[in-house]
């Protein structure tokens, strides 16, 4: 039994729900019969076992039945978001040399509704095999494709299933882009153990919350920008009806795990990566919960370790093979030093093996000799009256080196002057903001996360001097 073939699914669980849709649902032998018509006609494309295929990846039904193929075919998908611009797309498609690209004209033109066809999977697949190579963001360089196996989506299944547990009616609702680990790893994660997902098309936090209600939905992903919008919406308190709610992918700011606590939303922090196959570390579910600080302790499986630099490092079986170099060549493990994966995360372990986070290495201000962690300011901001949300980052200075910045989302409950004098009472001068910007709203990513990157030039028309650092 292959735990990531649909058609072993499908023998095991034929009748069972295996994929929720807007307005379908689909079982293992139904969602089988699909992904085998798709398989084949790739196969007369060419695509074979160690082929590569990119796939502009929205969340619809075609993208996921083109995942279950190229699992049947053996073949790595190079899941790409649909909102990059062309030249960012052309530039990963260069990078990855893909046999096929799967456009979203191409998805729909398949007919998976034919009868099943004569069509033999192969009949084993090298568990290092690649299943997905995913390009990192590129927000502080060149995106770089991490090269994850098979083994290491299933290592990464059974330690999720290790923290979470599963339960006989569990159902992931799955609102992250298909296109990026987080996304891709439920639906892994549901075949494997034979649970069913709920496909979002987008995120809406009311669609969202109203799928959760008619779908039944136990357990459900997010960033912390999600969780934040869902929480606002959630007027009748439908999140507490779940078993868990993962916030990953950035920071869960304490104020908002409060109000989770507040209102009995069991969320759970993660920290994890592209390079990690998802989660590295993660809280635990209990009962009652109680909102706890930290992402959590590493999972099953997973080392982590924090060098005298504050350097987060990873070991384990759910880590990457290495990034893409090209065809027929090995893949570069140079972020590797004796089996350890430099993160570029900077954190700390506490006495009970919990993992805090401080920042990305590169999001790490440097003022007059002083670090200064992003994460930190913008909790304090955002636990102030009128902060929907901020971003911290560093420009450049000739006497400081760097100056601290901050560009906030603001409501109506909003003062500069009362910010400014609840500041010097929470963060040493070195950390408090010296330029300061109220923007409409905040440049994020396609699943969520601000945009860091060029934040100094992004906002330099908004940012003007603040008193609070006086």
């Amino acid at each position: 039994m292959d735990a990531l073939s649909l058609t072993d699914a499908a023998r095991d669980a034929g009748d069972r729900p295996a994929l929720f849709t807007d307005g379908a649902v689909f079982t293992f032998a139904e969602l089988d019969a699909r992904a085998r018509a798709f398989a084949a006609a790739l196969a007369t494309r060419g695509i074979v076992s160690g082929s590569r295929v990119a796939v502009l990846a929205q969340n619809r039904v075609e993208t996921v039945i083109a995942i279950h193929a190229l699992l049947a075919l053996g073949a790595a998908m190079v899941p790409i978001h649909p909102r990059l611009t062309p030249a960012e797309i052309q530039l990963i498609i260069d990078d990855a040399s893909p046999t096929l690209t799967l456009r979203e004209d191409d998805l729909a033109a398949i007919d998976t509704e034919a009868p099943r066809v004569a069509w033999t999977p192969p009949t084993a697949i090298d568990p290092e095999a690649p299943l997905a190579i995913v390009y990192t963001s590129g927000t502080t360089g060149r995106p770089k494709g991490a090269i994850l196996s098979r083994r290491a989506f299933l290592a990464s299944a059974a330690a999720s299933a290790a923290n979470l547990g599963w339960d006989a009616d569990d159902r992931w609702l799955l609102c992250m882009p298909l296109c990026h680990v987080g996304g891709l790893s439920i639906v892994t994660r549901c075949l494997a153990a034979r649970r069913a997902v709920i496909l979002a098309p987008r995120f809406d936090p009311d669609a969202v919350l109203a799928a959760i209600v008619a779908r039944r939905a136990t357990l459900l992903s997010v960033v912390p920008t999600m969780l934040k919008a869902l929480l606002s919406r959630d007027h009748h308190n439908v999140l507490a009806g779940l078993r868990s709610a993962l916030s990953g992918g950035a920071a869960t700011p304490w104020a908002l795990l409060e109000e989770c606590g507040r209102r009995g939303v069991p969320a759970l922090t993660t920290y994890g990566l592209t390079e990690a196959c998802s989660q590295a570390a993660s809280q635990a579910p209990r009962s009652p919960y109680v909102p706890e600080r930290g992402s959590g302790s590493a999972l099953p499986g997973v080392a982590i370790r924090v060098d005298d630099a504050g350097r987060i490092h990873l070991r384990g079986p759910t880590l990457m093979s290495g990034y893409f170099r090209g065809e027929g060549l090995a893949p570069d493990t140079s972020s590797f030093t004796d089996g350890w994966l430099d993160t570029g995360d900077l954190g700390e372990l506490d006495d009970a093996g919990r993992l805090h986070v401080h920042a990305r290495r590169t999001d790490l201000i440097i003022t007059g000799g002083e670090n200064v962690y992003p994460l930190e300011i913008e909790q304090c901001l955002e636990a102030l009256p009128g902060v929907r949300r901020a971003l911290v980052f560093g420009v450049p200075d000739a006497r400081w080196g760097q100056i601290v910045a901050a560009a906030i989302e603001a409501d109506d409950a909003f003062d500069e002057a009362a910010l400014a004098a609840a500041l010097p009472a929470r963060l040493a001068p070195h950390k408090r903001p010296r330029l300061l910007g109220v923007v409409p709203a905040l440049a994020v990513t396609g699943s969520g996360k601000l945009v860091r990157a060029s934040a100094a030039e992004r906002y330099a028309a908004d940012l003007h001097p603040f008193v609070a650092a006086r």
